[in-house]
């Protein structure tokens, strides 16, 4: 860690080790995938013995303690091409059952089943909205470990 605090990778293994804490206490076994090249991070066994790959991402909130957290549900991939570097963004579709989801000023965790989290990114309302919107809300309480 530099003077300038955590790195995205940083963050992101701080952010995963909560995640497991969170997933022992609450009484899922979590298994690791040797080496770092799955389109998930982990593996959870439920009490039936059902297993469920989860991919953790970091949270961050977004329009202040009423506002939301938001968390990206795609992954940043990159290609060279003729020494020219492209980006795109990556899906899970198929590749996971669960975002394992942390944030880091709540120092909450959320699960997620992958199927609701559409688009780029997903948002979990903390409080109502001003203009008192609640169709198509996704609240954060209702996924909080």
């Amino acid at each position: 860690m530099g003077l300038l605090g955590p790195t995205k990778k940083q963050l992101g293994e701080r952010s995963q080790a909560h995640i497991i804490a969170r997933l022992l206490e609450v009484g899922y076994t979590v298994l690791t995938p040797y080496g770092d090249s799955c389109r998930y991070d982990l593996v959870i066994e439920d009490a039936e013995g059902q297993f469920w790959r989860v991919q953790c991402k970091t949270a961050w909130i977004e329009g202040g303690d009423d506002g939301y957290i938001k968390f990206a549900t795609t992954s940043l991939r990159s290609r060279s091409t003729n020494g020219k570097v492209q980006y795109s963004r990556a899906r899970y579709t198929g590749q996971i059952e669960y975002f394992a989801v942390y944030s880091h000023e709540q120092r909450k965790t959320y699960l997620i089943p992958a199927n609701q989290a559409t688009g780029n990114t997903m948002r979990l309302r903390l409080a109502p909205a001003k203009n008192n919107q609640e169709k198509g809300v996704k609240w954060a309480r209702e996924y909080e470990l």
